[in-house]
């Protein structure tokens, strides 16, 4: 049987899954601790599941709602094992996954007062990085010119397994924070409610976790007045680059990380290599605007002088993006990842919607209304309206236009919120005919999937705000479920949080099976089953063998399956703080 390895909330929904090919419903009870029957009924049949390979029945037993320790599912000779029901089964959550970020900052030492073991405590690394940009033949062939510029690119975040630093994905992650203090900060992420050197300055939580990365984020930007020779315009992968001379003053730097990957493990403080900036691209610049405009409308209050640079480095990157439009990242380096995305009208859109939320300002409301994505959500029918994502980011512009006080005519504001609704419903019609009962398909489970149904979850729970309609709210209860245990693998994807978590990501520090390596904290979220994308040796040898559900495996190696990364957390944090609301 697969259900929540955490337990459930006493009036909320209450789902397992029992692999059965029997047509006939099953007969089910749950008994207490004590052996008496709470409940009973019989299985609801659902036949062949395509995403999990198995032939499934589904048991609901919501009708349990008396709080209690060791309750079972019964179903034929098969039992689970002892589960809760309490008021709040996700608590203390939230907190572990914003912990994540703490742990992974660049630039500071990780002290024990502020995490779980003394083993998670590691000396600081790449303090004060002062780097210069790459220069020299990148992975195939092209000869980069570099800088005559040096930034201080301390502090940070650790992207993801690796030492590296990154706009783009630093920047979704850092809205996803962003958003929730925004709706939390007053409940969940108070002053003192994180274990955070920064507790008891006056200032919320999440927001000095989340300044953290935006300090780099506005330390990435290019100097006013330089001149920078690169690819402008669209390149096949591994093609011969042309470099064209711009002026890339406002601009953000896409990345900056070593010259070459490092082993696994490597402590942080152990980093050998040399470290350089990558060059600018218009969706690192874009990132860079719409989160720097985010910033001056969150701190506005809270520090108006750090407001106020943070809008002022928006609006030079957006004019950057404007003069410089197809700047992409097409050079290919070791030691980073890429994060190459050739459509940036939705990081246009998404930047414009966050300057306008700011400023108010005509210009930012006309480019947004001339967007392709203007008041789009994932699956509309327009160009690149895909799942909330690093390369895709539009919707996190009709979010804010739904949901935050813009000025926005109220007719508009109605059409922003009717199209997240719309999302939720076709992820709510999607749960309803998958057979572990997960708003995600058969085809859907591919690198970071479990970022993937958590940016899911964040759209439903926007649509329950909206509507105050149950649906969607069960429908995040069990995308929950699913990362908690209510899957094929009968695994918790969250470290630390299940009767069988991860336990082995893919991360240079974290890393037990070797040595002298702590083991992951709790609260750090696997990337989940990935059958599309099986690039790393572990996932290639699963290629074919696995239903999409059971593409997996707790292993260190394997980056494609089981690396964990900050776009993926922030999610996480999002999702654990409303449930736990």
């Amino acid at each position: 049987m697969r259900l929540s390895q955490v337990g459930f909330e006493t009036d909320g929904r209450k789902i397992a899954v029992v692999p059965s090919e029997g047509a006939a419903p099953l007969d089910w009870r749950v008994v207490d601790a004590s052996g008496d029957v709470a409940a009973s009924g019989t299985s609801e049949p659902f036949g062949m599941d395509d995403a999990s390979g198995q032939a499934l029945h589904r048991v609901d037993f919501s009708g349990v709602t008396a709080a209690g320790e060791g309750y079972r599912l019964i179903v034929g000779d098969m039992e689970s094992r002892p589960f809760a029901i309490t008021e709040r089964p996700w608590a203390g959550l939230a907190a572990d996954a914003a912990s994540y970020f703490y742990q992974n900052r660049s630039g500071v030492e990780i002290a024990a007062a502020y995490v779980e073991r003394a083993d998670l405590a590691r000396p600081a690394a790449h303090v004060d990085e002062t780097l210069t940009c790459f220069s020299g033949e990148d992975m195939n062939g092209n000869v980069w010119p570099g800088c005559d510029y040096e930034l201080n690119v301390g502090g940070g975040w650790y992207d993801a397994g690796d030492h590296g630093k990154y706009v783009v994905n630093g920047g979704i992650a850092l809205w996803t924070l962003l958003n929730a203090h925004e709706r939390f900060a007053t409940t969940t992420f108070v002053d003192g409610a994180l274990a955070l050197p920064e507790a008891g300055n006056g200032v919320p939580d999440l927001l000095d976790e989340a300044r953290w990365q935006m300090e780099l984020m506005l330390a990435m930007q290019v100097p006013d007045g330089a001149g920078l020779s690169v690819p402008v315009g669209r390149f096949g992968r591994g093609a011969a680059l042309t470099f064209t001379e711009i002026d890339a003053g406002g601009m953000a730097h896409h990345k900056a990380h070593d010259v070459r990957w490092t082993a696994l493990p490597m402590a942080p403080h152990d980093d050998p290599e040399p470290r350089f900036l990558y060059a600018p691209t218009t969706a690192a610049t874009l990132n860079l605007a719409a989160t720097a405009a985010q910033c001056a409308r969150v701190w506005r209050e809270v520090d108006p002088a750090f407001s106020a640079r943070c809008l002022t480095a928006a609006r030079r990157a957006f004019a950057a993006a404007e003069r410089n439009p197809e700047v992409y990242a097409v050079g290919q380096f070791h030691g980073g990842g890429d994060y190459g995305d050739s459509d940036v009208r939705d990081e246009f859109y998404w930047a414009a919607v966050e300057l306008y939320a700011a400023t108010g300002e005509a210009a930012y409301e006309q480019r947004m209304r001339a967007s392709p994505h203007w008041l789009g959500a994932p699956g509309d029918a327009r160009a690149n309206t895909g799942n909330i994502s690093w390369p895709s980011v539009g919707a996190l512009g009709t979010i804010t236009l739904a949901t935050v006080e813009t000025g926005l005519a109220e007719a508009d504001v109605a059409r922003a919120r009717a199209a997240l609704i719309g999302a939720a419903d076709r992820y709510v019609a999607l749960r309803d005919g998958e057979g572990y009962a997960i708003p995600f398909g058969a085809g859907d489970y591919t690198w970071g999937s479990s970022g993937d149904i958590l940016n899911r979850a964040m759209i439903l729970a926007v649509a329950h705000d909206l509507t105050g309609e149950a649906k969607y709210r069960e429908a995040v209860v069990d995308a929950a479920d699913y990362l908690l245990g209510r899957n094929v693998l009968d695994q918790s994807f969250v470290s630390g949080w299940g009767a069988r978590p991860m336990q082995h990501p893919h991360h240079r520090f974290w890393a037990p099976s070797t040595p002298g390596y702590p083991a992951p904290p709790a609260g750090a979220l696997s990337g989940g089953p990935n059958s599309r994308s099986m690039a790393d040796p572990v996932a290639q040898a699963m290629r074919g063998t696995c239903a999409p559900q059971a593409c997996w495996a707790d292993d260190v190696g394997s980056y494609a399956l089981n690396e964990v990364a900050v776009n993926w957390n922030a999610p996480l944090v999002w999702v654990a703080a409303w449930l736990d609301q």
